[in-house]
């Protein structure tokens, strides 16, 4: 049996496929993903555990083990990087590459060889005749000449699908970044609120002093001490409340960033204005339809639908496909040289009845356009009036900043001015501590001025976020 022959006609098959398409290998070949690196440096143990699958089972593991200040911008640096929701919209963005590349395969005709190799003969008993051997190949090559439509609507159909995979990333991304910089200014508001009943804790610890001391004197009454006792017991109350809400805001944003189980974090950044917003409310509106990606993604959507009434058409139509092979035999020893032959032809087929299948096909895919377009409405409308509220919101908040600031000031000479009042005998228990509690309700009034103002900007920052161009 003389398999060296077998091997050159093998290999004669493979030569023949790249020299007809070269280019084939190269179309399934995928782009490699490009590596973005951030200027946002970022601890390594605040990372999680690369295992997905990972599922503690000893207090140990899940001990939180050190706190760590983080900023703003790493919080949003490790939410883009963990967040599982955004990886999987990544992971779908992948699948549909690879879905498109599929579709693109249709524009090549498929060509595939085969060969064989025999050994035949009369029977293991009979001497009459020698056993001969032979190899048998062929290559066989289709390509469909006309579709229809339907191979451009199938292909049209993958690129939309792509398109809305990638607004979909990009919607996971910019959802994320807002919920992280939501809750990172949650968690300053709770840090704050710890910070402002932990002072007028020492506020009410100093003025009870302040009474005890004037009792000793005899210049005070049991009365006075014990308003200041039930004083300091209401604001020790409200900062136990206040540092448990601390905790629940940080293992909230944890959760969210994913990070280390034994990590917990605290806000580093000062609480600050953000930024001024210089768009009018009518610039805003038209640049959040013009950079909002839901809109395209609804767009490309009803795009999808309208490749697949164009698919379902497309089976009424002709379809003609070229269909070509080409044999070669030979039989070892046999004194013949090898011998081969071809055939080539068209082939066509035309569906003259079908039920009716096709055309309600592409009924559904023409309801399904009309409700892409109304979503397309819907979506349209929602995102003005998420405009128009956080605009408001960012005007009223920005008023007041100034009012709360003024009120902040103005109630600390107060409580000044109490204590002094009660000190010389000319004022009451009860106006030292109704200007302290005036004191910290005009600091968290304050607070919270600048952090609802920070939300709006982030959500009106959200709403025109720049789309690059794809």
């Amino acid at each position: 049996m003389n398999f060296s022959l077998f091997f050159v006609h093998f290999t004669w098959f493979s030569v023949a496929i790249a020299i007809l398409f070269p280019t084939l290998a190269g179309a399934a070949t995928p782009p490699k993903p490009q590596n973005s690196s951030s200027s946002v440096q970022v601890p390594d143990y605040l990372n999680p555990n690369p295992n997905p699958l990972q599922f503690p089972t000893k207090p140990g593991e899940v001990k939180i083990q050190k706190t760590v200040s983080i900023t703003l911008q790493q919080a949003l640096e490790l939410a883009q990087r963990n967040n599982r929701d955004l990886q999987v919209a990544i992971f779908q963005l992948e699948r549909s590459r690879s879905s498109l590349r599929e579709s693109q395969a249709a524009l090549f005709p498929t060509l595939g060889v085969n060969g064989n190799v025999t050994n035949s003969g009369n029977g293991f008993t009979s001497s009459s005749s020698q056993a001969s051997s032979s190899f048998n190949g062929s290559a066989q090559l289709n390509y469909n000449l006309y579709t229809s439509g339907n191979r451009q609507a199938t292909i049209q159909a993958a690129q939309e699908q792509l398109r809305v995979d990638e607004f979909n990333v990009e919607t996971q991304s910019l959802t994320i970044r807002l919920n992280a910089t939501t809750q990172y200014y949650n968690l300053q508001q709770a840090d704050e609120q710890v910070r402002i009943n932990r002072s007028a804790v020492e506020n009410a610890q100093a003025s009870l002093r302040d009474t005890q001391a004037r009792l000793e004197a005899g210049v005070g009454t049991q009365f006075d001490v014990l308003q200041a006792q039930v004083n300091l017991a209401n604001s020790q109350q409200l900062l136990t409340n206040a540092i448990s809400q601390q905790q629940i805001a940080r293992r909230q944003l944890a959760t969210l960033l994913s990070l280390s189980q034994s990590v917990d974090i605290t806000a580093a950044d000062p609480v600050e204005l953000g930024g001024l917003w210089q768009p009018t409310l009518e610039e805003t509106i038209v640049q959040a339809f013009q950079n909002r990606p839901e809109l395209q993604q609804d767009l490309a959507q009803r795009n999808i639908y309208e490749q697949q009434r164009r698919q379902a058409l497309s089976q009424l139509g002709p379809q003609i496909s070229l269909a070509g092979s080409y044999n070669l035999l030979d039989r070892y020893n046999d004194g013949v040289s090898v011998t081969d032959g071809y055939s080539a032809g068209i082939q066509g087929s035309l569906t003259l009845f079908d039920g009716g299948a096709a055309k309600a096909r592409a009924a559904q895919s023409k309801a399904n356009i009309a409700i892409a377009e109304t979503q397309f409405a819907s979506q349209r409308d929602q995102i003005r009036f998420t405009v128009e509220q956080y605009y408001f919101q960012l005007q009223s908040n920005l008023k007041n900043i100034q009012t709360s600031s003024l009120a902040l000031t103005q109630a600390r000479q107060a409580l000044d001015l109490a204590r002094l009042r009660f000190q010389a005998g000319v004022g009451t228990q009860t106006e030292v501590i109704s200007a302290e509690n005036d004191l910290t309700t005009a600091e968290g009034n304050r607070v919270a001025a600048i952090l609802n103002y920070n939300i709006a900007l982030a959500n009106l920052q959200t709403s025109v976020t720049y789309r690059a161009s794809r």
